[in-house]
């Protein structure tokens, strides 16, 4: 009879631990918490001293009864749930649903599921770190307060059924801002020039790049300015001013945290946040390998590390070494220097054995399970390589005072790029011929060719940029990027569309309200200082109690301005000017899922739905009829003709009813301005 009791979160690791331990140990899973806040009140005791109120999670009560059973009969319990502050969490919560103070128990935490990594996890045995559980409870703690006490308020001022969320109201604050910087955009005009160069005895031209007049850059920013420099240059003398041979060193990557490898996996694997997470769990957890069996193949995956143990980095030395060559080993240990507390599981995501290549196993794993692995693989290799070489060349060409650049890289010794490349590395690296020019080189002028453009509003968000964007400004840990971003999708308060995401109609008035109602929920430096809290707390250093009573009493007063001062916010039902056409009544504004419809107020006698489209009281440019606001089919508003698809007018900033004083066009509503639709116009006026 097993003598030993290892009590982990999945069930998934189940099968992989028992092999690792053999016949003493019986090795049980959770299935993650176990207790939790009840759903049916705030479950939190602000009168008395905040205490909370832990119940056990419904559908949990035969597991606890079957750990229950095993704890009896075993001399000792190991804890083994995830190496992070939920996994301490979860620990503690089972210490005490299974009532263990009388028993033996220990927590073990490993950072891989190895045979090695649970073994030694064994020997390094200890108790519960409750500065972890308390980081974690206040937490949960925090969040609790800011859904329980704004929900109703949502469901009372906007819509029944909408939800408000500590973090999730940062990223959609985040969101909306970003969209706000974009509609109040006003592109500004620049032109390039571009020569097209003989160079004697050659074949082809070189393309060269303006520069400026003498030594200075200067950009070009009108038609007039380029055809100037076009008359002044056009019959002048092409020759060589300036070379300079150079080499660029390509720093070899880090590893990956949990931020970085879902910006890449989804840059380059175009997965979703949740999806890289999905994988990545599996991975970690234990796949079945050809004649290895059950086995974790990467580390921990919820980590903002970039760390590996010296175990890992002398496997990855020989490994470089034997496949590669010496000249290929890094010549020092890369390793990302961070300010602030690195979240509790202290090593970058990286593979368990280096031996096992992608080739090797990709018979074991699904296609999307492999393609992850071979990032994991590829990019952890790379970080413990040389940095990649390149052999510079730059020439500036004067002509009659003004000067053209030109250059060309070479990659000169490969290093980590023989193994990992991203897309810059891709690119063209220059027009070879350069590297053959001396100041002797004739040089004749073939072509100029200006071109001219328009600056571009920053970029809408994707999964990627928004983890980056909460990672950079310090808002949520490794753990909490994808819950979030899949939780504001899942509200609809935000669509994704062609990887950007979109705030929604619903999204825009549920972060209106939070801004006037909650500020400092919706404040960016708010939330980043409260996860500097959570991280002291973690230390030790910060008592749990005394953030939350902090906190609870400041959004208590808000919520009770709010539900007094906020105004509703009418978004249904409202009367149309729309008669049913099944039985004749003035049909009323609904709201769906997915913004405003039409729908007859005679339901459910009468079922009949329009959809719904808003008046902005503009003419179409190209048909004369109404302009309305429309949505994609994924829920991202734009102007367009009511007679779509007949006339196919659109745009994405809304039309003023104003006209263009130069051209007679549509003027849009960009910020405090209207700017003329047609870019070639440029005509603009403040509002």
């Amino acid at each position: 009879m097993a003598k030993y009791l290892v009590i982990v979160e999945s069930p998934a690791k189940v099968k992989t631990i028992k092999k690792f331990l053999g016949a003493n140990y019986e090795v049980l899973a959770s299935q993650g918490h176990v207790r939790d806040l009840p759903k049916s009140s705030l479950g939190i005791d602000v009168e008395h001293d905040y205490e909370p109120k832990y119940i056990t999670i419904r559908g949990k009560g035969d597991i606890l009864s079957k750990l229950r059973r095993e704890v009896k009969k075993a001399e000792k319990i190991y804890l083994a749930t995830d190496p992070d502050r939920e996994g301490e969490a979860i620990s503690w919560h089972l210490y005490e649903a299974l009532k263990l103070a009388d028993k033996k128990v220990y927590r073990i935490t490993f950072n891989e599921i190895t045979k090695n990594a649970v073994k030694e996890s064994l020997k390094n045995a200890r108790e519960i770190d409750m500065d972890l559980v308390d980081a974690q409870q206040t937490r949960r703690m925090l969040d609790r307060i800011v859904g329980y006490r704004i929900s109703p308020l949502l469901w009372a001022k906007i819509k029944r059924g909408l939800s408000a969320g500590r973090v999730q109201s940062v990223a959609l604050r985040i969101i909306g801002d970003r969209e706000d910087e974009i509609n109040a955009f006003i592109p500004e005009e620049y032109w390039t020039l571009d020569a097209s160069i003989q160079v004697a005895g050659e074949k082809k031209p070189i393309m060269a790049k303006y520069y400026g007049k003498g030594d200075a850059k200067a950009a070009i920013s009108s038609e007039d300015e380029v055809n100037q420099i076009v008359k002044e240059i056009e019959h002048a003398k092409f020759q060589v001013a300036e070379i300079k041979k150079g080499e660029r060193v390509k720093k070899a990557p880090l590893p990956f945290t949990t931020s970085t490898l879902q910006q890449e996996a989804s840059k380059v694997l175009n997965f979703s946040t949740q999806k890289t997470m999905r994988l990545a769990q599996q991975l970690y957890e234990g796949v079945e390998l050809k004649d290895i069996g059950t086995v974790g193949i990467i580390t921990y995956l919820r980590t903002d590390s970039t760390r590996v143990s010296d175990e890992a980095v002398a496997m990855a030395k020989d490994y470089i070494t034997q496949t590669y060559g010496e000249q290929y080993q890094a010549a020092s240990q890369n390793e990302k220097k961070k300010e602030q507390k690195i979240q509790d599981a202290h090593e970058a995501i990286r593979p368990t054995d280096i031996h096992y290549t992608p080739a090797d196993i990709k018979e074991s794993l699904s296609r999307d399970q492999f393609r992850l692995y071979q990032l994991i693989w590829k990019r952890f290799v790379a970080s413990r390589m040389a940095n990649a070489k390149y052999d510079t060349t730059s020439v500036k060409i004067d002509a009659n005072g003004h000067k053209f650049t030109v250059a060309a890289s070479k990659v000169a010794f490969d290093g980590f790029m023989s193994v990992y490349r991203e897309e810059d590395d891709e690119k063209a690296e220059g027009n070879t011929l350069v590297k053959e020019l001396t100041k002797e080189s004739v040089l004749t002028l073939e072509a100029l060719d200006p071109k001219q453009h328009f600056t571009q509003p920053p970029a809408h968000y994707t999964e990627a940029s928004l983890v980056r964007a909460l990672e950079e400004l310090g808002i949520g840990r490794p753990s909490t990027y994808a819950p979030t971003i899949t939780t504001i999708l899942a509200r609809r308060y935000v669509v994704k569309e062609d990887k950007n995401l979109y705030i929604s109609e619903l999204g825009e008035v549920v972060n209106n309200m939070m801004k006037e109602a909650f500020p400092s929920i919706v404040d960016v430096n708010f939330t980043a200082n409260m996860e500097a809290l959570l991280d002291k707390v973690a230390e030790g250093s910060v008592n749990w109690k005394t953030v939350v009573s902090n906190f609870y009493p400041d959004l208590d007063e808000a919520v009770k301005a709010a539900e007094k001062d906020l105004a509703e916010v009418k978004i249904a039902d409202e009367e149309a000017d729309v008669d049913c056409d099944v039985c004749g009544r003035r049909m009323v504004i609904k709201y769906g899922p997915h913004g405003k419809f039409l729908a007859c107020p005679g339901f459910p006698e009468c079922r009949n739905t329009k959809p719904y489209f808003e008046k902005i009281g503009v003419s179409c440019p190209k048909c004369g009829k109404e302009i309305v606001v429309r949505k994609t089919k994924k829920g991202r508003k734009y102007y367009g003709c009511e007679n779509i698809p007949e006339c196919d007018f659109m745009v994405w900033q809304k039309p003023s009813q104003e006209k263009c004083e130069r051209c007679g066009g549509i003027m849009l509503i960009k910020g405090n301005k209207l700017v003329c639709a047609d870019e070639k116009c440029g005509f603009m006026k403040n509002k």
